[in-house]
C-alpha cells in the first residue's frame, strides 16, 4: 500500500474500541463513529441499556483485552473492580447441584460494565491517529460488489454529512446492526444464513451497597434446572467497585423477573435457593429496578459467504450475540479483536485481509454460540431458526455428554479445571478431548454431593449471615 491509510469504525462501544486499538497499530488515521454522546468517565449511555446488569469479565476476555490494550486489568483493579478466583470464589447452583470450590483455576474480573467501557475506551482514544466522531451516524457504506471505499456519515445535531474515505470500514455496532442496509446499494454484502435462538430471557437488575465487611465475599450464581419443563429462573450476585453488590435476575418466557422492587424482592425469594434473598436482606437498595429484554442468541454465518468485499469487517454483537447470562460477549469481542490484530500482522493491509481476520473471527464465536444455545434450546417455548446438526438430530447426543462432563466437574477437580477454562474462553471445546480430561471423567466425581451452598464461617461471619434465619 501507498499514501495514507485509515479505517471507519462503526460503533464506539467495547468491541469498536478494541477495533480501533488494533487498527491504530497498523493504519495512520483511525475514525470512530458513534450514534451517543459519549460519557468523560465510567458511566451509563442511552444506547446501551443493557449496560445497567450485570457483565461477567471472564479470564480469557480479560487476557484478550490486555493483549490489545495491555493496562486494562490492571486500571479495572486499581479503581475498585474485583479479581475473583474461579471456582474459588464463587458459590455456584448449576442444574445438576452445588459446585465445590476447588482453587483457582482462572477468574472473573467483577465490575460494572460502565466501568469496563470506560477503562477500553480512555485507553483506546489515546491511541496515536485515533479519532472520535460521536453524535453521528453512519447512512451508507460505500462501494461495490468488489470492496467497500468508506462511509457516508451524518451529524445528528445539525443534519450535515460527509463521506469518509476507507480501507477498512468496521461495523461494531452491536445487537441494532444496519450493516444490510447500509450496504443495500453497492451490492457488496453476500447474503448469508442468520441463525436465532430466542429463549423470551428478560432481565431485571438491582444494585445494592453490600453489608460492612464484604470486601472478599463471593459471587453468588443460581441458576435453573433446564431438564425441567417449566421457565427457567436465574439469579446472579456480583460484587463490584465501589463496595457494591449488583443483583440481575433473569427468566426464560413466562418468567419474567420484575417490574418493581416487589416483584424484584418475590422473584429474588422464588429462585431454587433462598441464599440470594437471604444475603439482600443485609444489604442496601441503592438503585431502581432496570429491565430490558434483548437477550436473543444470533448469529451470522459470514463465513459462509460464498465472496466478501475487500476491505469490510464485522465484529462483537454485529457478528454473533449470546444470551448475556453465560457472560460471553465482552470475551468473544476481545478475542475478535486480537484475531485482527494477528490477521494485520501477518498479512499487512493487503487484498484478502478482510477475508482472512472475518472468517478466524467467525471461528472464534462459534464455541460460545454452541456452549449457549445447545442450553437454551432446551427451555420451554424457546424459539429456534437453526439447521446446525449440533441443535439438531446431534442435540441429545450432545447434552448427554455435557451434563456428564458439567455433573462430574462438580466434584472433581481435574474436570472442572477443563471445564472452567471452556467457560472462560481460556481454552477451545475440544479441550475435553484431552488424555487427561478423557481419564478423570472415567474415573468419576471424587467428592460427595453438596447439599448447602458452600459458604465459609469466614464468609458468614464477615457480613453477619446467619443462613435460613434472614427471611423469617
Amino acid at each position: 500500500m501507498t499514501g495514507s491509510t485509515h479505517a471507519v469504525v462503526v460503533g464506539g462501544g467495547l468491541a469498536g474500541m478494541l477495533a480501533a486499538a488494533v487498527l491504530a497499530r497498523h493504519l495512520d488515521g483511525v475514525t470512530v463513529v458513534e450514534r451517543d454522546r459519549l460519557p468523560g468517565g465510567p458511566e451509563l449511555r442511552k444506547g446501551l441499556p443493557q449496560a445497567r446488569h450485570a457483565h461477567i469479565l471472564w479470564s480469557g476476555g480479560a487476557r484478550a483485552m490486555d493483549s490489545v490494550l495491555p493496562e486494562t486489568t490492571g486500571r479495572l483493579l486499581a479503581a475498585g473492580a474485583h479479581h475473583v478466583g474461579v471456582p474459588q470464589r464463587m458459590v455456584t447452583l448449576t442444574a445438576l447441584g452445588w459446585q465445590h470450590r476447588f482453587p483457582a483455576t482462572e477468574y472473573i474480573i467483577g465490575a460494572s460494565r460502565a466501568l469496563i467501557d470506560w477503562v477500553i475506551r480512555d485507553q483506546a482514544l489515546a491511541e496515536p491517529g485515533v479519532t472520535l466522531l460521536d453524535d453521528a451516524e453512519v447512512v451508507e457504506v460505500c462501494g461495490g460488489p468488489g470492496g467497500v471505499t468508506g462511509a457516508r456519515v451524518r451529524r445528528r445535531d445539525d443534519g450535515t454529512t460527509a463521506l469518509l474515505a476507507a480501507d477498512l470500514v468496521v461495523d461494531a455496532t452491536g445487537r441494532g446492526s444496519r450493516l444490510k442496509s447500509w450496504t443495500a446499494g453497492t451490492g457488496a454484502l453476500p447474503a448469508v444464513e442468520e441463525e436465532i435462538v430466542d429463549t423470551g430471557l428478560g432481565y431485571a437488575t438491582r444494585v445494592y451497597q453490600a453489608p460492612a465487611g464484604a470486601g472478599d465475599f463471593p459471587i453468588v450464581a443460581l441458576y435453573a434446572d433446564y431438564r425441567r419443563p417449566v421457565p427457567g429462573r436465574n439469579g446472579l450476585l456480583l460484587p463490584i467497585e465501589g463496595d457494591r453488590w449488583i443483583v440481575t435476575l433473569s427468566g426464560t418466557r413466562g418468567a419474567s423477573p420484575a417490574t418493581d422492587e416487589g416483584e424484584f424482592d418475590a422473584f429474588v425469594r422464588s429462585l431454587r435457593h433462598p441464599v440470594i434473598a437471604e444475603l439482600l436482606t443485609l444489604a442496601e437498595p441503592i438503585s431502581p429496578v432496570y429491565r430490558t429484554r434483548s437477550t436473543a442468541n444470533r448469529r451470522t454465518h459470514y463465513e459462509r459467504a460464498g465472496s466478501w468485499p475487500e476491505g469490510l469487517i464485522v465484529l462483537g454483537d454485529a457478528l454473533a450475540s449470546f444470551n448475556p447470562v453465560y457472560g460471553h460477549g465482552m470475551c468473544a469481542a476481545a478475542h475478535c479483536a486480537a484475531a485482527l490484530d494477528a490477521a494485520l500482522r501477518r498479512d499487512g493491509l493487503r487484498p484478502g485481509l478482510a477475508w482472512s481476520a472475518q472468517r478466524a473471527m467467525c471461528a472464534i464465536v462459534d464455541d460460545p454460540w454452541i456452549l449457549a444455545t445447545s442450553q437454551d434450546i432446551y427451555y420451554p417455548d424457546c424459539y429456534a431458526t437453526t439447521t446446525d446438526p449440533r441443535l439438531t438430530h446431534e442435540a441429545a447426543m450432545r447434552r448427554q455428554f455435557a451434563e456428564l462432563v458439567t455433573g462430574i466437574a462438580l466434584r472433581e477437580p481435574v474436570v472442572n479445571a477443563a471445564l472452567s477454562a471452556v467457560t472462560a474462553t481460556s481454552a477451545p471445546a475440544t479441550r475435553f478431548e484431552d488424555e487427561e480430561i478423557v481419564s478423570a471423567i472415567r474415573r468419576g466425581p471424587q467428592l460427595p454431593p453438596l447439599e448447602d451452598p458452600p459458604l465459609t464461617s469466614e464468609e458468614l461471619s464477615a457480613v453477619g449471615y446467619e443462613p435460613g434465619r434472614a427471611l423469617k
